[in-house]
């Protein structure tokens, strides 16, 4: 198994997209490695899962599935055995019978993390301020503008369902904790990271490196490629 038979897919958390993965992606096409960014829509856990499902049945040959943030949720969900490796970006792991919920308020918050709760609607939207403040702080004035502007809301129906067995008890994993999160407390990172056995990188990055320091990203992304073409 070669490198360049490995495909990665990306997967986008709450308040993103995938052009959130742009630069990621620019720099994996750039070494010949085949990317996709599945589309998340954020309106219930179960329509999230089915969405990278049916990216991942587009997908040929092995794949190293990558998720931010509420996506690690939505990664350890789906069942494909074209899936060799999972790496986690900042991600959210709960273990079976925890919520997305349950992992992302244990502990205490960082004094900038934004309160949140749900608008008229039932969706719940990232404060225009917390982008700068919380989300991605290390980012320049143009990121920031375009993270608020392309922002999809979460539906509450995403956090709330109980997982089943998560995939990364059967796959290898790998986590890159961000110690400058201030939406998910590194702590809280190292927690997850330690009872899934994944293989930590420690970064001094914020809850967002896939914008603001995605060579960081991109070499984790190329590790669990080599351990994919190798193991």
């Amino acid at each position: 198994m070669s490198s360049s038979r490995t495909s990665v897919v990306l997967v986008h958390g709450a308040w993103a997209d995938g052009s959130s993965w742009a630069k990621v992606i620019e720099r994996l096409a750039r070494g010949g490695i085949t990317v996709v960014a599945a589309p998340l829509p954020l309106t219930s856990f179960a329509d999230d899962v089915a969405a990278l499902h049916r990216t991942l049945e587009r997908v040929a040959g092995p794949v190293v599935l990558v998720g931010h943030a509420y996506a690690g949720a939505v990664i350890a969900a789906v069942r494909d055995e074209k899936i060799k490796e999972l790496v986690y970006i900042a991600a959210l792991a709960p273990d079976e019978g925890e919520t997305v919920a349950d992992v992302f308020y244990r502990g205490e918050p960082h004094p900038q993390a934004p309160k949140l709760a749900p608008d008229e609607h039932g969706l719940i939207y990232l404060p225009h301020k917390a982008f700068g403040a919380a989300f991605a702080q290390h980012a320049s004035a143009d990121e920031l503008a375009v993270l608020a502007a392309v922002q999809r809301p979460i539906s509450p129906a995403c956090i709330t369902v109980a997982m089943e067995r998560p995939l990364w008890k059967d796959r290898p994993a790998w986590f890159l904790v961000a110690e400058h999160d201030r939406m998910i407390a590194a702590g809280n990172q190292h927690f997850m990271a330690k009872r899934m056995k994944a293989r930590t990188r420690s970064h001094p990055v914020d809850h967002t490196p896939l914008v603001t320091a995605p060579a960081i990203v991109v070499d984790i992304i190329r590790d669990a490629i080599g351990d994919a073409v190798t193991g």
